[in-house]
């Protein structure tokens, strides 16, 4: 199982492995009891662990280097109902943290998850994209777009007549038009 896969839903307790994705919402499986089920998108909002970030004193950091501190500090997992016994071992494990801006229940949420993800046996490392070989970048030359023949414009009045006047100079007289027919 890739952490990468590992997504938390809005409504629902736990994390979960993303099996598929639709339009309508995706197929997950939970990591607690193996069950697989689809969750609507209209009614809930999904969390890649990989993008989740914690605030510091400094800059945030992501939720990799939080559970990296915990796996390292050896300590024991606190009981996730006890809000002080949580904030105590943060003090010690991720002393960084900004107790001001990161709630109780965050830290109830990391020290769940955490235990899920150990539980599950999952490798917490963010997935590095695959490194992009260098290429001579080709400009294109410029497309230079033939022009395209002028357009007719309608003349003035005395210039169409000028064009139209015959060899003689004179211009032809204007055919009259057929008298219509009246109907019986």
């Amino acid at each position: 199982m890739e952490y990468n896969k590992i997504i938390s839903v809005t409504g629902k307790p736990g994390l979960f492995e993303l099996v598929s994705s639709k339009n309508e919402g995706a197929l997950v499986k939970s990591l607690e009891d193996n069950t697989t089920i689809f969750v609507s998108s209209r009614k809930h909002n999904f969390s890649h662990l990989e993008s989740i970030e914690v605030y510091t004193a400094d800059e945030n950091v992501n939720l990799v280097e939080v559970f990296a501190a915990m796996a390292g500090a050896g300590e024991k997992l606190p009981d996730e109902k006890d809000a002080a016994a949580v904030r105590k071992y943060f003090e010690k494990v991720y002393p960084a943290m900004d107790m001001a801006r990161v709630y109780n229940s965050d830290m109830k949420k990391m020290v769940r998850w955490f235990g899920i993800l150990q539980k599950n046996q999952v490798e917490i490392k963010i997935s590095q994209p695959a490194p992009e070989e260098e290429e001579d970048i080709a400009i294109p030359e410029p497309v230079v777009a033939a022009e395209k023949p002028a357009r007719k414009t309608a003349k003035p009045k005395a210039a169409r007549e000028e064009a139209d006047k015959d060899a003689t100079g004179e211009t032809p007289k204007a055919k009259k038009a057929a008298p219509k027919k009246k109907k019986d």
